[in-house]
Order: C-alpha cells, then sequence, then structure tokens
C-alpha cells in the first residue's frame, strides 16, 4: 500500500533529481542565451567534476574539498576551452554560429569521450552518508535533503550575481542587446568567457549531485547533455527560470513514473512529457 509519507519521500528524490536537471538546463541556457552556442560538452563538463572529485578522494582529500576541487579544475578546463575552441566560433554571426557551436563542442564531446574512457574505464560514485531523516512521519533520504539545499543556495546566489551586481547586469545587458551593451563600454567577449566558465561549474556541480546517489561512468556524458537540451528547449531555450522550473517538473515526473512503473518506462514517460508540454506550448522553443 502506498502512503503519504512513502510518496513525500519519492517527491524529495524527485526534487534532488530536479536540482541535478536545473543545474544542466542553467548551464546550457546560460551560454546558448549569451552568445548562441549550444554547448553539447555540457555533460562532458559534469562527468569531468565527478571524475576529478574521485581522484581528489582517493588522494585522501574529504568529499566537500574533494569537490570544490573538482569545480575549479572544471572552471579553469571551461576558461580553456572558451579561449580556444569558441574563439573560432565567436567569428561567426547567426546560424553560422549556432551550427559551428554544436559541430565543434560534439566533436570536443567524442574526443574526450574517446581519450577518458581509456583511464576511467568504471563507474564512480560520491555517496553523501547521512542516512535518512524523519519528518512528519516520513523517512526522507538525507542525501537528497543536502542536494536540494545546496541546489537552491547555488540558484539563488546564481540569481543574485545577475540581478544585483555590475557583471551580472552587464552580463543581462549583452542577453538584451549586444550592440547596446557594447555602446556602454561592456566587453561582449569577456561577458561570454565569464558565463561559459560559470556554466561549466555549475554542469559540474550538477555531475557531483548525480554522483551522489548514482554511480557515473565517462559514457553518461551524452545522456547529461540530452537531458540539458530536453530542460533548455522545455524551459524556453533563454529563460533560467524556465529551465529551473522545467527541471524541477520533469525531476518529479521521473522520479514518480519510477517509482510506479520502472526505470526504463520512466525514461519514456519523461521524453513523452517534455514532447506534450512543446505540443501545449510551442512557444518554449522560440
Amino acid at each position: 500500500m502506498v502512503t503519504a509519507s512513502t510518496l513525500l519521500g519519492v517527491a524529495m528524490d524527485g526534487l534532488a533529481f530536479g536540482v541535478f536537471l536545473a543545474l544542466l538546463g542553467v548551464g546550457i541556457t546560460l551560454v546558448f542565451g549569451l552568445g548562441e552556442v549550444l554547448n553539447l560538452a555540457i555533460g562532458t563538463f559534469a562527468v569531468l567534476a565527478v571524475l576529478v572529485a574521485t581522484l581528489a578522494v582517493n588522494s585522501g582529500m574529504g568529499l566537500v574539498v574533494a569537490g570544490a576541487v573538482a569545480l575549479v579544475a572544471v572552471a579553469l578546463f571551461g576558461l580553456v576551452v572558451d579561449r580556444t575552441i569558441l574563439s573560432l566560433v565567436y567569428r561567426s554571426d547567426g546560424e553560422e554560429r549556432i551550427l559551428l557551436g554544436i559541430f565543434t563542442t560534439l566533436g570536443l564531446t567524442v574526443f574526450l569521450d574517446g581519450v577518458l574512457i581509456n583511464y576511467f574505464p568504471s563507474r564512480y560514485t560520491l555517496p553523501l552518508d547521512v542516512g535518512t531523516v524523519s519528518v512528519g512521519g516520513a523517512a526522507l533520504t538525507g542525501s537528497s535533503l543536502i542536494i536540494v539545499a545546496i541546489g537552491t543556495v547555488v540558484l539563488a546566489v546564481l540569481f543574485g550575481f545577475l540581478r544585483g551586481t555590475f557583471l551580472g547586469k552587464a552580463t543581462r545587458t549583452v542577453f538584451q542587446d549586444e550592440r547596446g551593451a557594447r555602446l556602454v563600454g561592456v566587453n561582449p567577449r569577456r561577458i561570454r568567457t565569464l558565463i561559459f566558465v560559470l556554466s561549466a561549474a555549475v554542469a559540474g556541480l550538477g555531475g557531483l549531485v548525480f554522483a551522489a546517489g548514482s554511480a557515473v561512468a565517462v559514457s553518461n556524458g551524452f545522456e547529461f547533455t540530452t537531458f540539458a537540451l530536453i530542460i533548455s528547449i522545455v524551459g524556453g531555450v533563454r529563460s533560467l527560470v524556465g529551465a529551473i522550473s522545467a527541471g524541477v517538473f520533469l525531476g518529479l515526473v521521473n522520479q514518480f513514473a519510477n517509482f510506479f512503473v520502472g526505470s526504463y518506462v520512466a525514461t519514456i514517460i519523461l521524453f513523452a512529457t517534455a514532447i506534450v508540454v512543446l505540443l501545449f506550448r510551442p512557444e518554449a522553443i522560440s
């Protein structure tokens, strides 16, 4: 018999998965909304964070320190990618930039997957050993509570940065009117670099969040990128609020479907739900 306390536990796990999806969606939305580059390497950034954190933990670091090291490493790698590969992409405009960005980042993903699979052939986890927490008679997974709390704080800080700081306001200016931003002294290329590095770190955090409850392999990078694309499209492509809302909603849908009908069917339901949303809300892809 399914009880209310059981459903509450499922909902909390769904929120945790939704935080993971929202982080991936925000990571891809930031870069596309600002520079019209569809970063198909976003899932690989998430996997890289897990691999670096695993190496750090194996070397004797605590989990929190290892996570911080992983995020810094992924952010630095994002900086290298932005200043090299993406510099070529940003020289073009319009549809040419979008297509070049797709092929460039896809090529980067294929290359990295081919290299990493030779050194990291296993599956890796970063479990949060915090047990369960009893709330109103419901046993909630402690790791899910921590993930939801971390995700909420990070996303709140991100919004605070975009709305309350000079760099954040400059970023929003480039989002809305790049030519106008140039006229008031904002350098769009530097802003894009900042945002790409930030998106890499956000995706890396998403990978760490996922690894707290599930095993991650190099091959999961493509799956993570697929999730990011779904969330970004359903959320409106350029809307951070939309990406977060879509991530949380689809995370809950996936978890409840997984609970009632199993993981394989849950994945089908996840995709079907995204399609239905787009059918009834076609402006999401505009």
